[in-house]
């Protein structure tokens, strides 16, 4: 099967348009990153992974790659935040994961060398790295560390999707918000305010993250306005009571979901 076409050559300009500050020559800087599980290279593998990498960058709503594409390397987000999601019935996104920089995209389907069972767009400009499969296997044959700390960041991967099933399926609408508030400060942190989440998504995609309508969403986050455990401004969400967010998000499905939500849960 073909790949997206945003995961296609593109002419220099292009690839160049929004880069960080640092420019183009500076994107392997990422190697370096306490987040990265790339610190681990030795200067040699470092130089090797620069000169086989390829730099791309993704406007805000622009696919990464889609469901269906055939894996030809690892992807790594430099810089930016997207969204890996499925399509379901109607065209309804549902969201299985969110990356943000030092992270991954398409994995799963390159070890099991397989097409892309879900598709990721950036949900804001963003810089990807790829390096071929052909590199990586070899980086993780000869640098046993490297190994071990991939394992690791899919086993945690891996948890969270579990955690994140389970804990959809037993919480009424309200905690299932609220987790994905907390999620979100997990994920992606504060502002320099220490209370705004340094991400703005839209009502919609809240929703999808949430497992519930759109309006479902926009009616609870109004409702946690009205008791002052969040802000609203716009995109952007303050986090007023994370506390009581806490509280709600803990709270367990001890009756039957409303006839209208049912299909939700």
């Amino acid at each position: 099967m073909e790949q997206s076409d945003n995961f296609k050559s593109r002419n220099q300009a292009d690839s160049t348009s929004f880069l960080p500050p640092w420019g183009r020559d500076g994107v392997g800087l990422f190697l370096d990153d306490p987040a990265s599980i790339f610190r681990v290279l030795t200067a040699q593998e470092k130089q090797a992974f620069r000169s086989r990498m390829v730099v791309r960058t993704y406007r805000k709503g622009e696919y990464i790659c889609r469901a269906g594409d055939t894996p030809v390397g690892l992807m790594c987000l430099v810089s930016g935040k997207a969204k890996v999601f499925q399509e379901g019935v109607g065209g309804r996104e549902y969201i299985v994961r969110m990356a943000k920089p030092a992270g991954f995209i398409g994995y799963r389907a390159l070890f099991a060398d397989e097409v892309h069972a879900a598709s990721a767009r950036a949900i804001e400009d963003s810089v990807v790295v790829s390096l071929d499969s052909e590199m990586f296997f070899s980086l993780l044959q000869t640098n046993s560390e490297l190994g071990i700390l991939f394992i690791r960041s899919l086993a945690a991967e891996l948890g969270f999707s579990y955690f994140r099933t389970v804990t959809l399926t037993q919480k009424q609408i309200p905690g299932r918000l609220a987790e994905t508030l907390l999620f979100l400060r997990d994920t992606y942190g504060f502002e320099n305010d220490g209370a705004t989440l340094k991400v703005c998504l839209s009502r919609e995609d809240i929703a999808n993250l949430s497992n519930m309508s759109t309006s479902n969403a926009i009616r609870t986050l109004s409702s946690f306005a009205s008791k002052e455990l969040i802000g609203i401004e716009g995109k952007k969400i303050i986090l007023i009571d994370v506390a009581g967010l806490e509280k709600i998000s803990k709270e367990r499905r001890n009756e039957p979901l409303p006839k209208d939500d049912a299909d939700e849960g």
